[in-house]
């Protein structure tokens, strides 16, 4: 008889235990309904202790109110990010519980909570980016990728924050992840000028974007390629590599990358950059020939190879690779722009030698002589930027550099012509 008094006292325990959990769930619910937030979240923390062994309709109920109330502080701004990421964990909660009863009462609404949760913390992180809090940002990406990880996109862009924020081991940790997942980022773009406000919107896919054109809100359909970002994950991966000494390990990564996407040339660019750092020029060269053998005309690879050129001091080669990539596409702003860039960079040297002159005759003959040297460096620069600002008359730095050759040369009504233009852009910029 005894032991029957101990299961029956044992009984009444877990009843009082659960009358108790309700009672505080409601006490919950009812402070949220008041607007009392931060009371209700106290209620539940209070709560969470018994959780573990209630049923699972008690769970799910409490999944779902500690989530909501979670989610209405984050909605005022109370940390942000911890509060959204704690939502979405209830959130979470409640739909492996309710799965697992195969009782949906609350899943419906968790889910949608879930989409806005993952949606608020993209917005967040971009407005952190806005403000230099990387760290932050980058960390609310990856929840963001961690609510859909079918949306692989904010891993990658969660990797690249957390570089930004210079916490290369954290950057180290998602680009791991990329490359097991074999990301590429690889796709298409579709966009369509808005008639009302005429600028271009972009769209999911190609259906979406005709439907708009079909009602008449859109016009100018195009499309645009989005290349791999493999040789971006790989690059840095190989930075952070190399500046933790680990120079061995970065070429074995990016060479098993290889194995992995034969065709992807941005990996060839990728270890050509790195033997570039380490110094290997014999190496760094043979890549280099090994990506323009693969593509031959393919613009933006020649593009990359003179910016490559550029950063390891051989302009001969970059100017080069420049004005092929302008044979290949008469249009690529860049390469003019790197052109110009390319020539003004002797200026430097130039100036340091007239500064260093005397007033004797020999002096004052050099000095005429660097003096005719710099402007005809001025005028070859001409055509490359007034080509570029042909192409991109919104690039404001682009104009001024071209005014400031103008002003240089004394060529006074380009000068004031190209001043006006100016004017007129840079308010819209």
């Amino acid at each position: 008889m005894k032991s029957k008094y101990v299961i029956l006292a044992s009984a009444l325990l877990i009843s009082v235990i659960a009358f108790a959990q309700k009672d505080q769930i409601k006490a919950a619910e009812k402070a949220l309904k008041a607007g009392n937030t931060q009371e209700a979240v106290t209620i539940l923390n209070g709560a969470e202790s018994l959780i573990a062994n209630a049923e699972a309709s008690e769970k799910a109920h409490f999944y779902f109110v500690n989530g909501n109330a979670h989610l209405e502080l984050a909605n005022k701004k109370v940390e942000e990010g911890k509060n959204l990421s704690a939502a979405a964990k209830s959130f979470q909660d409640l739909l492996a519980v309710e799965k697992a009863s195969g009782k949906i009462k609350y899943s419906t609404q968790a889910s949608t909570s879930i989409i806005d949760i993952k949606f608020k913390l993209l917005n967040s992180a971009v407005e952190d980016t806005k403000t230099d809090k990387h760290s932050i940002g980058a960390k609310k990406l990856y929840d963001a990728y961690l609510l859909d990880k079918k949306d692989t996109i904010n891993l990658y862009y969660a990797a690249s924050t957390y570089v930004n924020a210079k916490e290369y081991d954290e950057a180290l940790k998602l680009y791991a992840e990329l490359k097991t997942l074999n990301y590429s980022g690889k796709g298409t773009s579709y966009f369509a000028m808005n008639k009302l406000t005429g600028q271009e919107d972009l769209y999911n896919t190609a259906k979406d974007r005709d439907f708009a054109v079909k009602l008449g809100t859109h016009e100018k359909p195009r499309m645009e390629a989005i290349p791999s970002k493999r040789g971006e994950i790989y690059k840095n991966i190989a930075l952070i590599l190399v500046q933790e000494g680990k120079t061995e390990e970065a070429k074995k990564a990016i060479a098993d990358a290889r194995k992995t996407n034969p065709e992807d040339t941005s990996l060839i660019l990728t270890e050509a950059n790195l033997y570039l750092e380490t110094k290997d020029y014999e190496t760094y060269k043979k890549l280099v020939v090994e990506a323009l053998e693969k593509n031959p005309n393919d613009a933006d690879l020649i593009f990359n190879l003179g910016v490559i050129s550029a950063n390891a001091k051989n302009p001969t080669d970059a100017e080069k690779y420049y004005k092929r990539t302008i044979e290949v596409n008469p249009k690529y702003t860049n390469a003019f722009i790197n052109l110009a860039a390319l020539k003004l960079e002797n200026e430097k040297v130039i100036i340091d030698e007239m500064n260093k002159l005397g007033t004797s005759t020999k002096d004052m003959k050099r000095y005429d002589v660097l003096k005719t040297q710099r402007e005809d460096l001025f005028k070859s620069t001409i055509p490359y930027l007034q080509k570029a600002v042909e192409l991109d008359p919104t690039n404001i730095d682009v104009s001024k550099t071209l005014l400031n050759v103008y002003s240089a040369l004394e060529m006074m009504p380009e000068a004031k012509a190209l001043k006006e233009k100016i004017k007129e852009i840079e308010p819209k910029k």
